[in-house]
């Protein structure tokens, strides 16, 4: 049975389609991994992906995309994907994610992979049903392809989750394992939520026993306010399952009574709605 625990990448035997129980989606999410080599221009504390790597993905084969794709369709919508695989729940079919095992916009097709899976739910009567997501790291939103992805992916309304984990330069280094420049994630934000619904994704979490600093959550609230208007809302959200990076020891949850407290703090700084999921 799937879990919220349990996110493997091929537990559906495919390279590129895979589901998973999602605490954030609130039942089944389709997950389209565009990075099967565990490739990424990002190496966050907190990721759980095993034996990752630097780098980009491998080319993209769409056609095959786009047959895993129908065919996990067809076994969840006619077959019995659900009763096999799914809590009873999680039996709800929530949305397609690109997510999966490094940066999805860091791949040549990204575009071409987003009309692709447009294409396939159209073909299923779902196109503008079930809701499609970007979950990235905003990193490549000044490239012209990947903007062109986004406009894709907002003519069938889907949206984008974009990661805003820290607002201090150093801390964003230490978290997500690349130079920290507050100025470039708020231009790429602002982009992004130009082109498609936009949510900004935090993971906030313990650092060796210290909780985020009271200078921490405030600079996080001042780099979200004067965007605040343009944004969809704040997903926070704590740690689920253990990282594999070699930083897990320094790695602890926040009480669902702290990560509230944040939620509430953020509400009121910017007036943007926060969903938590501890």
């Amino acid at each position: 049975m799937l879990s919220i625990d349990d996110h493997r990448r091929d537990s559906a035997g495919l390279l590129y389609v895979y589901p998973v129980v999602s605490r954030r989606a609130g039942g089944v999410s389709i997950g389209i991994n565009l990075n099967p080599n565990n490739a990424c221009n990002w190496a966050c504390l907190y990721c759980q992906v095993e034996n990752l790597t630097r780098g980009g993905p491998p080319p993209i084969d769409l056609d095959r995309l786009e047959t895993e794709l129908a065919g996990f369709l067809e076994d969840v919508i006619d077959g019995d994907f659900m009763q096999r695989q799914v809590p009873p729940e999680a039996r709800h079919l929530m949305d397609v994610a690109f997510s999966g095992n490094g940066e999805p916009t860091s791949a040549a097709e990204f575009a071409e992979a987003v009309a692709r899976v447009g294409d396939v739910l159209k073909r299923f009567g779902l196109l503008g049903n079930l809701p499609v997501r970007l979950i990235t790291n905003g990193s490549l939103m000044h490239r012209p392809d990947v903007q062109l992805g986004i406009q894709r992916l907002a003519e069938f309304d889907g949206e984008v989750w974009f990661k805003v984990d820290r607002a201090i330069a150093a801390e964003m280094a230490e978290i997500n394992g690349v130079p920290g420049v507050p100025e470039k994630t708020a231009k790429n934000l602002e982009i992004c939520a130009g082109l498609a619904r936009t949510w900004v994704q935090t993971c906030w979490f313990a650092l060796d026993g210290v909780m985020p600093s009271a200078e921490s959550r405030m600079a996080y609230c001042d780099f979200l306010r004067p965007l605040a208007k343009k944004l969809a809302g704040v997903h926070l959200y704590g740690l689920a399952r253990p990282s594999l990076r070699p930083a897990a020891p320094r790695l602890s949850a926040l009480s669902t009574v702290e990560l509230t407290a944040f939620g509430k703090q953020i509400e009121k700084e910017t007036g943007i709605r926060v969903s938590v999921s501890p």
